[in-house]
């Protein structure tokens, strides 16, 4: 045995003195001969360690530019190595020695060019996955690093992928290459993609052989559209993308509804609303449960690419307006037209379309036409409280609007002429009483003044009748077919997948806005005319002789054109102030109410349908989620004039039993509050808002995350409401969820800024005192500043009692506290205090500074430690106590003193330390660890 053993012995130390044998020939060889060396070996492990060496190696030599080439030579022949892993290896350190190449350019120029690039353009072909993926990833990184010059990217790079791309190519390396110019598009820039990546981007999304490729450039789709811009999109990708669209596979058409946004964006307006909203229907109603789920996700998104920013109100109160100097000239000029317009002769419909205007007419239409769109979200806010506008002789119509106040949307701002021409003045014709220019803005088609006045007074005659039945006649022989035509296409397109349900619904709402484009003017009139009765006998009969001078001039709610009367039409906007809350809608009235003229209503209508329980079954089990994390995007591009498309809509989500459909909208709301504006803001999401509080702590920790962005929008009054629900914070489902109360220290900080100090005083005082002895030491540790900058808030304030109560009883609950940690804490706030000088030297020294230096004899070493560091390193370091001699500083510096002849090492030593000598917040954080 012993024999044995000392044999075992003698081999394992040949083996040592053979390892040091070899150890000492390699510390022998030169950087060069070491690479030659295992570059030349047999074994796999040898060649892979060269590889990833090489760097070193280079490094090394960097001071001599032969040997740095003699080195990128061997790495050129290594790249022929035979094995796989190797390969890998060398591609994986390309990056790292084009960037050293780059940093040492002056002495090994184009180095990088002429060794290390054809090896990457040549692996991209490797028969070996693993080689061609590395090789895939190092080409991104030199492109995203811009480590590849343009001319060996339009040379070397760009041919090598073309011809990978051909159609005899590996389907692997094809589908592998057409993946690599997408993503490379990007970084090279438009000029190269468009000369030399998209004809051969076009050719494969027509690639009839192999999906997969058609399936990468479907998914890669809206990356090369927002490279090349909207002019090369427009003209050479989108028959490819209408092709992809309709592709037999489904995976396909899938990438296509996911990447349907990006599209969108590089494409026109005009282009968007008349062919891409038809496209995305298709994709909605396709066959295929995952394209129609794909499509349903992405709907939202494309939704928003139709916003406006002039028209989508992106200010929330009236008097905040982001650009106040662009607003105010919005409404002068606004102002003007209903000033003018009052003394501007007017004419009938069809004689503006036929007959020429005098030049000042004409010069005030054209800027009227350009400045409408601009000026028609401003006008609404910069006028919130009038009603109607008339002129100032007419005192009837004024009191009427005034009385009318809450039967009207303030929205729809009529410019009503003077009530009666006088004796010298020649009476107006049936044609002079229709004049687009006084009716400039979109009309409301539900309070059509003059009808409900023929219907009510029953006294114009019949000549009158017969002039308003001219020009609707007029306006509807004028109408182009164009909105025809777009519905019958929409219609003949669904018609192949009729048997699905939701197809077979919309081509039910198609038909019915088909028909209603097609109605005899006279029934539209009389429909009207009946509709009108009902909302009409609410008026008292003060209100009817109020607007009697009315009756004798009737002037239409019309629209530029004759074609926006048709339209009108099938755009019926409806908002819940039109009409008095005693008002009552059928179905039918209903259904009109969600139709605007800002997205095609086609596809608004699909996107209120995500939350019917039927989509659910048959589309996608979180739909209502996908619905409601992208309503403040569809929100903001419809704009707070539409609000009401969309107001069911929500408050269904709000209800949903689920609680991620809850939570999305929770953390969502403070944004929407801001598209909609104050009045909205208090009138639907208030009452939403409420709920979010007493929900779920998964639905709460949305509202209370954001509450200081929804609490600062609301009223003054409105806002202290909620002084008496932030106790209920402190209630969470699980104890443990400490995060939930440190999140409430965090928006009490901010809150402090919006409330009075009463309120601070009477409300969050008692708050931030029973988070400052929490369980957990990070939600004490943000409570320590709530309190500090509370003291700061009520110093500020008058009167001053707040803050000295404040302190008294920060004294009187910590300080004089029976359990340790609350003296830590007392002693934790006075530092936080004196930090961030929340309170004048002075009154810290006469308020807290007596209290704080009694803890020098506490029992407990842990307190008079931190003692010591916050006299030592924080209160001695103000010039409070630097310059001025007073009765604190002697009373400070022999506290200081005591503890310095303290029994605790560690007291000892942090009295003796120089103020300097340490960092303040990493001696509080490891007292902290340490104690906590």
């Amino acid at each position: 045995m012993a024999h044995d053993l000392s044999l075992l012995q003698e081999d394992l130390q040949e083996e040592i003195d053979g390892s040091l044998d070899f150890v000492s020939q390699d510390e022998m060889l030169t950087p060069l001969g070491r690479l030659d060396k295992y570059a030349a070996s047999e074994n796999i492990f040898n060649r892979q360690m060269v590889a990833r060496s090489l760097l070193d190696t280079l490094k090394e030599v960097s001071d001599d530019e032969r040997d740095c080439i003699a080195v990128l030579e061997r790495v050129s022949r290594l790249a022929d190595d035979s094995e796989p892993t190797v390969r890998a290896e060398l591609m994986e350190q390309v990056p790292h020695i084009a960037m050293f190449c780059q940093e040492n350019r002056p002495s090994i120029p184009y180095a990088f060019s002429k060794y290390l690039l054809p090896i990457v353009v040549r692996y991209l072909a490797d028969q070996n996955n693993q080689v061609r993926k590395t090789s895939q990833a190092a080409l991104l990184v030199l492109l995203e690093q811009e480590l590849i010059e343009r001319y060996d990217v339009e040379a070397k790079v760009c041919p090598v992928l073309v011809e990978l791309t051909a159609p005899d190519s590996n389907d692997d390396v094809k589908t592998e290459a057409v993946a690599i110019m997408c993503k490379m598009a990007s970084m090279v820039g438009k000029d190269i993609t468009e000369r030399l990546i998209l004809p051969r981007f076009c050719e494969m999304c027509c690639d009839c052989r192999m999906f997969h490729v058609r399936k990468v450039c479907a998914a890669n789709f809206g990356d090369i559209c927002s490279v090349v811009g909207q002019q090369a999109t427009e003209e050479m990708l989108l028959p490819r993308f209408f092709q992809l669209c309709s592709d037999n596979v489904w995976g396909v058409r899938k990438a296509c509804a996911e990447c349907f946004m990006a599209v969108s964006c590089a494409t026109s307006q005009e282009v968007r609303r008349t062919k891409l909203s038809t496209l995305f229907i298709n994709l909605i109603s396709d066959p295929s449960r995952w394209v129609r789920q794909a499509a349903f996700q992405s709907l939202g998104p494309f939704i928003s690419t139709f916003a406006n920013p002039s028209s989508s109100g992106q200010f929330f109160k009236e008097e905040e307006c982001k650009n106040t100097e662009d607003r105010n000239l919005a409404e002068e000029h606004s102002n003007e037209r209903i000033v003018d317009t009052e003394d501007i002769p007017t004419h009938d419909v069809q004689s503006q379309t036929e007959l020429p205007l005098d030049a000042d007419e004409s010069d005030f239409a054209e800027t009227l036409e350009n400045d409408k769109e601009e000026s028609n979200s401003m006008l609404v806010h910069s006028l919130p409280e009038t009603m109607f506008h008339c002129t100032s002789s007419s005192e009837s119509c004024q009191e009427a609007a005034n009385k009318n106040e809450q039967s009207f949307d303030c929205c729809s701002i009529a410019v009503l002429p003077a009530p009666a021409p006088s004796s010298q003045e020649k009476p107006l014709s049936d044609q002079e009483l229709y004049n687009s220019f006084n009716f400039w803005r979109t009309p409301l088609p539900k309070i059509d003044i003059d009808l409900e006045l023929q219907e009510t007074a029953e006294t114009l005659d019949s000549e009158t009748q017969e002039g308003e039945q001219e020009v609707v006649a007029s306006a509807s022989s004028n109408v182009t077919m164009a909105t025809r035509k777009e519905l019958e296409e929409m219609i003949e397109n669904l018609e192949p997948h009729i048997d699905d349900p939701d197809v077979k619904a919309q081509v039910e709402v198609l038909s019915a806005a088909l028909r209603a484009s097609s109605l005899d003017p006279q029934e539209e009139t009389t429909a009207g005319i009946g509709k009108s009765v009902d909302s009409q006998n609410e008026l008292s009969i003060k209100d009817h002789l109020s607007f009697t001078s009315i009756q004798d001039d009737p002037v239409p709610l019309i629209n530029d054109t004759a074609e926006d009367i048709v339209e009108s039409a099938l755009r019926y906007i409806h908002n819940d102030s039109d009409f008095s809350t005693n008002s009552s809608f059928s179905p039918e009235e209903e259904k009109k109410s969600k139709i605007q003229d800002i997205v095609p209503q086609a596809l608004l209508d699909q996107y209120l349908s995500m939350t019917d329980p039927s989509r659910a079954q048959t589309v996608d089990t979180e739909i209502a989620k996908h619905c409601a994390y992208s309503l403040p995007g569809v929100a903001l591009t419809l704009g707070r004039q539409n609000w009401h498309c969309l107001k069911d809509t929500y408050e269904t989500l709000a209800s949903d039993m689920q609680w991620k459909v809850r939570r999305t909208l929770a953390f969502s709301i403070h944004e929407l509050a801001v598209i909609l504006g104050d009045q909205l803001t208090a009138g639907d999401l208030v009452p939403v808002f409420n709920g979010f509080l007493k929900d779920l702590d998964e639905v709460r920790i949305g509202v209370l995350k954001h509450l200081h962005d929804f609490l600062k929008l609301l009223h003054p009054d409105k806002r202290r409401e909620y002084l008496y629900q932030l106790q209920e914070f402190l209630v969470t489902d699980n104890s443990r969820n400490w995060r939930f109360r440190a999140e409430l220290a965090e928006q009490l900080i901010l809150l402090l800024d919006l409330y009075s100090a009463r309120d601070i005083y009477d409300y969050l005082r008692p708050i931030a005192l029973s988070l400052c002895a929490d369980k957990v030491s990070s939600v004490r540790w943000i409570s320590f500043k709530l309190v500090s900058e509370m003291v700061k808030k009520l110093y500020s304030a008058p009167p001053p009692t707040f803050v000295v109560d404040l302190m008294n009883e920060l004294v009187e609950t910590f300080c004089r506290c029976q359990k340790w940690s609350g003296r830590q804490t007392f002693a934790f706030i006075c530092q936080t205090i004196i930090e961030d000088d929340c309170l004048p030297m002075d009154q810290f020294a006469e308020h807290l500074l007596p209290h704080l230096l009694l803890l020098a004899s506490d029992r407990v070493p842990n307190v008079r430690v931190l003692l010591a560091k916050t006299l030592r390193q924080t209160l001695l370091e103000k010039e409070y106590f630097l310059t001025c001699v007073s009765a604190h500083q002697e009373a400070v510096e022999q506290t200081i003193v005591a503890l310095q002849m303290d029994n605790d090492n560690d007291v000892k030593y942090f009295a003796s330390i120089h103020p300097a000598s340490t960092k303040i917040a990493d001696d509080a954080m490891s007292t902290a660890s340490s104690t906590y």
